[in-house]
């Protein structure tokens, strides 16, 4: 091997433990709902190569209102899933999409993009 093969392998080497740490081991933004007047728990997310907060915690029973902010125009974060809740929502850049519910019960609950590549977790207690 020479030393640009070596130097090849290093970085590729590299690339594939930063990628693993980051969807990985990358650590986590919680967040708690705050309730409204009305009784609607609130969460405002930044969707910027990722979500944040990427971990949202609410409580069973009472409506909840996730604010996404889609600060950025990628591809891959112009669709939500919540898949058990059944809704699929376009993201338009720069704007803010309320996403309305109501968890039933407790547990834990994955959100994505539509590539499934950004990820966050809901939290219903």
């Amino acid at each position: 091997m020479d030393t640009a093969q070596i130097i090849v392998t290093l970085v590729g080497v590299g690339l594939l433990a930063f990628v693993g740490w980051f969807f990985f081991l990358a650590p986590h933004r919680v967040a708690a709902a705050v309730s409204s007047s009305a009784g609607v728990q609130q969460v405002d997310i930044v969707v910027k190569g990722g979500y944040s907060p990427n971990v949202i915690e609410v409580e069973h029973g009472k409506p909840v209102q996730l604010n996404f902010y889609r600060d950025e125009e990628g591809t891959c974060s112009e669709e939500l899933l919540l898949p058990d809740f059944n809704i699929r929502r376009d993201l338009a850049p720069f704007k803010t999409t309320a996403i309305e519910f109501l968890p039933k019960q407790a547990g834990t609950f994955e959100f994505t993009c539509g590539m499934h590549m950004l990820r966050g977790s809901l939290v219903v207690k």
